[in-house]
């Protein structure tokens, strides 16, 4: 799988998006030809190289003569306007279906902030154009760099005040923070508007998540450049294009444990259930030996950290212990999968895990094969011999 990591420390906007793009790959002729498509006609994207604060960068310069757009003719566009461009223009589906997701974004938060309704909202031509080639631009560069997800880091914001067709405005831009809502943002008190609403609309429709760069292999390294050469940091998006590393997850969990020797047998299925059904990653009953010879059932439950008190209740209500052990513990999960393959039985659902990316374990599910031993009257362990065939045949073979 192939990762694009957005390292937004001076925050992002759509011509430093497609810089960045241009340096891990993207070919800009070949862009500027797929926007002129649209149509576009006249549209000229200029790659320049600059520097900012030591380290280089590409800057995108669009030209787009007014005289040449088919675009000119009106001084003011709305959301139904790039709708009709967009789903008229020979883009793929998938393209055209990103590219009005975003529009529609930035078009929906502009509405809320400025008390209209969406399609009263509108945008002044070169606002409109920039946005266009920004964000159509922006699509299909990561689709054309075959980009299959997205992560960014927290976004700066900056602060200060921003000059719109509004008037002065407070940064961040108030349409901006409705698009990153629920989008994790800070900033460092550069009196600049540093993510701009189209960087704030692509980069929150496209991303899968927001933190720290996730596990991959380092292919390549962009940086795209915003126009302004600041003083505090250099004002350049970084992209880290890779591929995942498939490995296993560590994860804190609690374990809670509790000792019962005088509990009706006949509770535990039920105790168990309720544990499940509440969060519990695993339950088990171990037999232990106590004090004066009595045998005894220990009750040992795997919780996330965040149930203990929920779990813990679960206990108290349903057994008669007085007392929960509660450790602090450390696991690691290999990613895991369910799959279906064929058996002379029919279709069966296998759990796998993957080490490293190839399959290390696999197993049936046990209510798919319960239910075809129901089914055919078949010895259930026939059903599970048929299964753990099909692993090797369909799964162990092709992987």
């Amino acid at each position: 799988m192939k990762i694009l990591y957005f390292d937004c420390y001076c925050g992002i906007s759509g011509d430093m998006i497609l810089g960045a793009l241009k340096e891990v790959g993207l070919d800009i002729e070949w862009l500027s030809e797929q926007l002129r498509s649209i149509p576009l006609k006249g549209l000229v994207l200029e790659p320049q190289s600059v520097a900012r604060a030591g380290l280089s960068g590409t800057l995108i310069k669009v030209c787009l003569p007014e005289s040449s757009s088919d675009l000119s003719s009106h001084p003011r566009r709305t959301l139904q306007d790039f709708v009709d461009l967009i789903q008229h223009s020979p883009l793929s589906e998938e393209v055209r279906g990103l590219s009005l997701r975003i529009f529609t974004a930035l078009a929906r938060a502009e509405a809320k902030v400025h008390g209209q309704s969406i399609e009263e909202v509108h945008f002044h031509e070169l606002g409109y154009l920039d946005s266009v080639v920004d964000i159509v631009g922006a699509v299909l560069g990561i689709k054309a760099l075959g980009i299959d997800q997205i992560f960014s880091s927290p976004l700066n914001l900056g602060t200060g005040f921003v000059q719109t067709q509004h008037g002065t405005l407070p940064v961040p831009a108030p349409a901006t923070l409705e698009l990153l809502a629920t989008v994790p943002v800070y900033s460092t008190g550069i009196p600049q508007e540093l993510t701009t609403p189209t960087g704030a609309a692509i980069i929150s429709t496209l991303a899968s998540g927001f933190g720290p760069m996730p596990a991959l292999s380092i292919q390549k390294t962009g940086y795209g450049a915003g126009s302004r050469d600041l003083a505090q940091i250099p004002n350049l998006l970084r992209v880290v294009m890779g591929s995942s590393v498939p490995e296993w997850h560590l994860e804190q969990i609690s374990i809670l444990e509790t000792d019962i020797d005088d509990l009706n047998p006949e509770i535990y299925d039920y105790l168990m259930a309720r544990l499940l059904s509440a969060g519990a990653l695993d339950v088990a009953l171990i037999p232990i030996i106590m004090k004066k010879n009595r045998p005894a059932i220990r009750l040992s439950v795997l919780a996330p950290t965040s149930l203990i008190d929920e779990l813990c209740s679960v206990i108290f209500q349903e057994t008669s212990t007085l007392g929960i052990r509660i450790k602090e513990s450390w696991r690691k999960t290999l990613p895991r999968e369910i799959i279906s393959v064929s058996s002379p039985f029919g279709p069966l659902k296998i759990k796998v895990g993957r080490l490293n990316g190839q399959i290390v374990t696999a197993s049936p599910e046990y209510e798919d094969c319960r239910k075809i031993a129901l089914k055919t009257n078949r010895p259930l362990k026939e059903i599970y011999q048929a299964a753990i065939k099909s692993i090797s045949d369909d799964i162990l073979r092709t992987d």
